[in-house]
């Protein structure tokens, strides 16, 4: 019998400490993870190759995103972007554009920032070494550790909220996993219960057990690999790990939009580059304060884009969320008072006279998008107004 490594005897060290059952080792749990995730993994495209470019594209879209949503992005993503080169090549508007409806833009800009770097100074390819990943923009620890480990399959433990999950309730690990106690306790785990040469399948195996069963909320402790070794479990005290800490308040923020017309065509103004929504496209608005919502607009328009608009009526009212954030977008219609349609910009980077046919071509925030879709569904006559 192989004699096991120091690295081996160090996690076995760790885990009969932690779980205190002479009968459970670091390779036990090592391996019954494995075997697990070997039989039960999902059929997910970027598994089928391993290539690096898609464990990187998957990884960033699969942020604050469903793993179903997630898969259908990254299909349509790949068959347009085959390649990190197709990804570089392509302006910034495509790429917001195929990102639209995933949110959390800034990820889609630094991926493209990142795609020219790997062009430039990595011949096209993505690099599996943690350190030079953590060098690309976007690219932070998990993200590199992610890719390192799942597509070059290194030694690198990968902590996500998943992953943290795990070991809370494993270990029974009772104070906030995202303060500094916790989260060191976690990632001297993660590192110790790594098998050598087998990061790829264990990091996997964790997350893969987090989003299947070790679930936030009703976990199918029945159907666990390793809920014999599970503290919380003995304890019964799954449903109180992890422990959250507090919760942030929600903000709610009042904006007010308008949809200026003119002879057939909207104004659309670009959001700036270093705004939370760069590089998209909006109506002009801005944030609600107190006061007649229609004077207010019109004030608004005027001051960003030197337009002097008409208010004619309220289109809707949309409701969106944005981390921490309940955005109210009420939307009006307007039309543009005289012939100058030329903008003088104060906030916006860019703007444009679109007709509404074309705005297929143009990548939005969420609140315009839901507006767009209320106007498909309830107002078609405005898409072929001539306003």
């Amino acid at each position: 019998m192989k004699e096991p490594s120091s690295f081996s005897k160090k996690c076995n060290r760790l885990v009969l400490f932690e779980l205190k059952q002479p009968d459970c080792s670091a390779e036990l749990l090592q391996e019954q993870l494995i075997s697990w995730f070997k039989l039960h993994c999902r059929d997910l495209p970027w598994r089928r190759t391993y290539d690096p470019y898609h464990v990187w594209v998957s990884e960033i879209m699969l942020q604050q995103t469903q793993m179903d949503r997630g898969v259908v992005y990254f299909t349509r993503w790949v068959n347009r972007f085959p390649d990190v080169a197709a990804v570089a090549a392509a302006n910034q508007q495509e790429i917001l554009k195929y990102w639209e409806g995933l949110g959390y833009y800034s990820r889609a800009r630094n991926l493209h920032k990142a795609a020219k770097v790997i062009v430039n100074d990595f011949g096209g390819e993505v690099i599996c070494d943690y350190d030079l990943l953590l060098q690309l923009p976007g690219i932070g620890p998990y993200t590199a550790a992610a890719i390192a480990s799942v597509a070059g399959n290194q030694d690198v433990p990968v902590i996500d909220a998943n992953v943290a999950r795990v070991y809370a309730r494993l270990f029974d690990i009772d104070t906030p996993v995202k303060e500094k106690k916790a989260k060191g306790r976690i990632e001297e785990i993660a590192r110790k219960l790594l098998p050598e040469g087998r990061a790829r399948l264990f990091n996997q195996a964790v997350m893969e057990l987090g989003g299947l069963v070790c679930t936030p909320r009703l976990p199918k402790c029945s159907l666990c690999p390793v809920s014999v070794s599970c503290l919380a479990l003995a304890g019964a005290t799954v449903g109180d790990r992890p422990v959250i800490g507090k919760s942030k308040k929600i903000v709610t923020v009042q904006r007010v939009a308008g949809l200026v017309f003119h002879k057939g065509s909207v104004l659309l103004l670009q959001r700036r580059e270093d705004d939370v929504w760069g590089g998209l496209w909006d109506f002009p608005g801005g944030e609600l304060a107190e006061g007649d919502p229609e004077e207010l607009l019109i004030d608004i328009i005027f001051e960003s884009t030197d337009l002097i608009v008409d208010v004619i009526e309220p289109i809707t009212k949309v409701i969106h969320h944005y981390t921490r954030y309940k955005i109210i977008l009420y939307c009006f219609l307007c039309t543009l008072r005289g012939n100058n349609r030329e903008a003088v910009l104060t906030s916006a980077d860019d703007y444009r006279w679109v007709a509404p046919k074309d705005f297929k071509h143009f990548g939005f925030p969420a609140g315009p998008r839901k507006v767009l879709e209320y106007i498909r569904l309830k107002r078609q006559e405005l898409l072929r107004s001539s306003l």
